[in-house]
Formats: C-alpha cells, structure tokens, sequence
C-alpha cells in the first residue's frame, strides 16, 4: 500500500466492483474516459479487474482511496517493444471528490510507485482537450504539455483532439518534494 494524507493507494480487489461501477455510470466520469460499457455493470467492472490483475508485470493499477473508502482508480499500462520503458497513465475519480487535489495526490503516488520500482523512464497521458480539470491536475502533478494531438479519438460520436502529458523519471526526480 502507498499512503500519503488521507489519501491512499492499493490493490483493486473484486470487492471493488461495485463501487467502480457506480463512479463509472456517472455520464460525467464516463465523457471522459476511453469506450468502456455505459451504462456499466458490475460484471464489467469484475471483468476489468481480473484483467489487471492477469497481467501485473505490464498493468500496474491500484484502487484510490481517501478517507479509507475507494473513490477511484488508477492505473499505468507498460507499452511494448521499443516503448517497453513507457507507460500510459488512466484513472478516474467519483464527482464528489473533483476539485480536492485528491486525483493530484493519487497521480504523484502512482508516478512515485512506478519510477522507484520499475524501469519506467516515461510516462504519459492523453486526455479529451475539453477536460481542463484534468489537464490542471496533470500539471500540478508535474507533467508537462507536449502537444495536441488533433483528430485523435471518436468519443460520443464526435471525433476529437486530446492533449499529451508527460512525465519523465529525470523530471520527476528533479520535481519532487
């Protein structure tokens, strides 16, 4: 388990389900993330944690917690081949909990995981560019913009820009407190 604060990060477990289920079939959570069912079952979210947890040398997820009770998820997914030392962040967080700094504080505790115990040098982001908060809660993380990647994704029918973050292990060495 990683902890800082009241917020903390640790293993999903199928308990789990239910309540990712209940953030995820929020239309304002699920606008920003990549195509999963909506509305989203429990089974689906059962099904998304077995996957996880099949492939831990390539997925590193964790279940957000503040105040000991899960609010989100979290997650970097190593790339393959010549990108093996690259990682792509995911994570979401429940409605009642934007605006508190908690996503920032589960971002630098994922990015803290995933620089001292792999060799990840690299780790990115893309987020839809209409999502400003979570552009604000990349950069309070320290990671930089890189650029817009236009016409990048098919969301709700539209097709879409979306932003590009990083985070590099020199910068996050040099960055953190």
């Amino acid at each position: 388990m990683v902890e800082e604060l009241s917020v903390s990060l640790r293993e999903l477990e199928i308990d789990d389900a239910a309540c990712l289920t209940a953030i995820i079939n929020n239309k304002k959570v699920w606008d920003n993330l990549d195509d999963v069912p909506y509305p989203n079952t429990q089974k689906d979210s059962e099904d998304f944690i077995h996957f996880l947890s099949a492939q831990k040398d390539q997925k590193i997820a964790f279940a957000i917690c503040y105040e000991s009770k899960v609010i989100g998820w979290i997650g970097v997914f190593r790339r393959e081949n010549i990108r093996r030392l690259t990682g792509e962040l995911g994570y979401y967080t429940a409605e009642e909990y934007w605006g508190r700094g908690i996503t920032t504080e589960a971002i630098k505790q994922m990015c803290n995981h995933v620089f001292e115990n792999t060799e990840v040098v690299r780790i990115f982001a893309e987020v839809f560019f209409f999502n400003e908060a979570s552009c604000r809660v990349l950069e309070k993380a320290s990671f930089l913009f890189e650029g817009l990647l236009q016409q990048n994704a098919i969301k709700n029918g539209q097709i879409i820009d979306m932003k590009l973050y990083a985070i590099t292990k020199k910068r996050w060495k040099e960055t953190k407190r």
